[in-house]
């Protein structure tokens, strides 16, 4: 008899048509049995019609609007029933044994609720082989493998979907990045693990779905970072990134010689500014549940991780 499949892999995608395909295809030639569950976030390019076709036959959910990448997980986490979910993007390709190494370093680590991956770009180099805390209460990819990251990659990652469930699940009003930086902080608050596995290795198209650089990645970034520090980070760290971050807008106006990259542009910044501060109740109401959950102290988990 055949043993029920572990994992549920959810592939979030919208207007993938164009890479969907090879994604699928890697699927359909893991070694380790699973489901698959692609998430169309209302595409307009035949994607539906392409996963209709897939002779891998996914299961499909459909929004009726774009969610983006954390709306579409958030959807996908209340249809997950194995006792793992892997989140992959639609724009990577992993290895034949990807979802069998994860499945297996999360069995030898009872203590760990994720398990992140390594992803490589075209040319070979690593994109990611985890995420580290820096300083200043960035997620920040590591280029190299080490021994111990902070949290996950979520573009290819394999959780514990009980835990998941225990921390609240994954922030659906991000939209789009910080959901994985998120969701690692809530899981090391409540105790568990995040463990690396670089022979995990998957190739990733990287900006084939969304613009990094652009100014909407920006703007996600900068807002969703500044959310998960209100959320999860202790008070005084978090006060302090929100009032530097307003200094600094406030200030560019009159500073010469700024950088030209998109997050140094003043409206940008006031629209980040001011979609926090209309978050914030929401944001304070969520950090409070998070206090309720968690079995370590804020401050203990930032001075173990942030800037090492």
């Amino acid at each position: 008899m055949t043993p029920e499949p572990a994992t549920t892999v959810v592939v979030v995608t919208w207007r993938g048509a164009g890479h969907l395909t090879a994604c699928l295809d890697a699927l359909a030639a893991q070694n380790r049995p699973h489901r698959t569950l692609v998430v169309d976030n209302a595409s307009d390019d035949g994607t539906a019609a392409l996963l209709a076709a897939h002779p891998s036959a996914p299961s499909v959910l459909r929004l009726p609007r774009n969610l983006g990448y954390a709306g579409a997980m958030a959807a996908a986490l209340r249809r997950v029933e194995t006792p793992f979910m892997a989140w992959l993007n639609d724009d990577a390709e992993p290895a034949p044994d990807w979802l069998a190494t994860l499945e297996d370093a999360l069995d030898a680590a009872p203590l760990a609720a994720a398990a992140t991956s390594r992803l490589r770009l075209a040319d070979g180099s690593t994109q990611s082989a985890g995420v580290r805390l820096t300083a200043d209460g960035h997620g920040a990819d590591l280029a190299e493998p080490a021994s111990e990251v902070f949290g996950f990659c979520g573009g290819a990652a394999l959780l514990r979907t009980g835990p998941l469930h225990t921390v609240g699940g994954i922030p659906s009003s991000f939209f789009c990045y910080y959901e994985d930086t998120d969701t690692a902080w809530r899981l090391r608050l409540a105790g568990w693990d995040v463990v690396p596995v670089p022979t995990a290795t998957v190739r990733h198209r990287h900006g084939a779905s969304t613009r990094p650089g652009s100014p909407l990645f920006h703007r996600w970034n900068e807002r969703n970072r500044l959310f998960t520090l209100l959320r999860c980070a202790p008070g005084d760290v978090a006060l302090r990134q929100l009032a530097r971050f307003a200094l600094l807008t406030a200030i560019l106006p009159l500073r010469p010689g700024k950088p030209d990259a998109p997050n140094f542009r003043f409206g940008l910044r006031v629209r980040v500014l001011a979609e926090v501060v209309a978050g914030l109740p929401a944001t304070l109401f969520a950090r409070r549940k998070i206090t309720r959950r968690s079995a370590l102290g804020r401050g203990a988990v930032w001075e173990a991780w942030a800037g090492h």
